[in-house]
């Protein structure tokens, strides 16, 4: 048996995390539902999403749509309360430096940094908005991870970047000094925000329930840094739904 919540894990908020499992866990076990006593932290996320032990993971939709359905169960989407959005649903931010001027479409043919090309937020979001225009970001960073795409473009080594609304909250309190010489020139529109799945199909039910009953029972994790505030039903559909742009070609990668 296997549990990871490791998308918006960071260490400033790992005990709100652990606090938020440990209560999941014991809601589990109430309802009959194995569950490990702790998270699983590292290792391949790919690994562990499709561990047929897994009884819960924190994924994105990216990954669910073009991998995991059909593998995996959906428990439910995080809300995280975002403005302009649904429940359940979020967006990313288009970044800039600060003392850069122009509107986002002027950095179209500039270089986007992105945390991988498996990335809903970093990379579908950026380039689903740019085919609105007839366009697509055709000079390409992959940075790893969505803090390393502000930094990139915070120091010159990019210079437009997708971050979801989620991490840009945690990047603004605890990394001041990189979003400092930033700022946001556009948001992508709002699309389904990152399922909880597991490999325990007969079980989601119980597990949405153990979900909703945690997150009632730890009211201050709407004031933390992410500001989980509930469990969204968002159908499998809605998914599938989003466009997912065309991969990458080897000569639009720089670096």
């Amino acid at each position: 048996m296997i549990a990871t919540l490791a998308m918006y894990d960071w260490p400033e908020v790992r005990a709100d995390t652990d606090r938020l499992w440990h209560h999941i866990r014991d809601g589990l076990r109430r309802r009959g539902v194995p569950a490990p006593d702790e998270l699983t932290r590292g290792g391949d996320l790919w690994a562990l999403w499709l561990d047929g032990g897994l009884v819960l993971g924190h994924t994105c939709g990216f990954p669910y749509r073009t991998r995991l359905h059909g593998k995996v169960a959906l428990v439910g989407t995080p809300d995280y309360g975002l403005e302009g959005a649904p429940p359940g649903y979020y967006y990313s931010h288009l970044i800039v430096r600060r003392d850069e001027t122009g509107a986002w479409q002027d950095f179209l043919d500039r270089r986007l940094a992105m945390n991988g090309q498996d990335s809903q937020s970093g990379w579908a979001a950026p380039q689903n908005l740019a085919a609105r225009e007839g366009r697509r970001f055709s000079r390409l960073i992959d940075t790893g991870a969505h803090l390393e795409t502000a930094r990139a473009v915070a120091e010159g080594r990019a210079d437009i970047g997708a971050v979801d609304a989620v991490t840009w909250r945690l990047l603004e309190r605890y990394r001041p000094s990189v979003t400092g010489r930033l700022r946001v020139a556009a948001r992508t529109e709002p699309t389904p925000g990152l399922p909880l799945v597991t490999a325990l199909a007969a079980h989601a039910p119980a597990i949405a329930a153990a979900v909703r009953a945690a997150i009632a029972d730890l009211p201050g994790l709407a004031a933390s840094a992410p500001g989980l505030r509930g469990l969204a039903d968002i159908p499998a559909g809605a998914y599938l739904a989003v466009p997912t742009p065309p991969e990458p070609t080897p000569v639009e990668w720089t670096g």
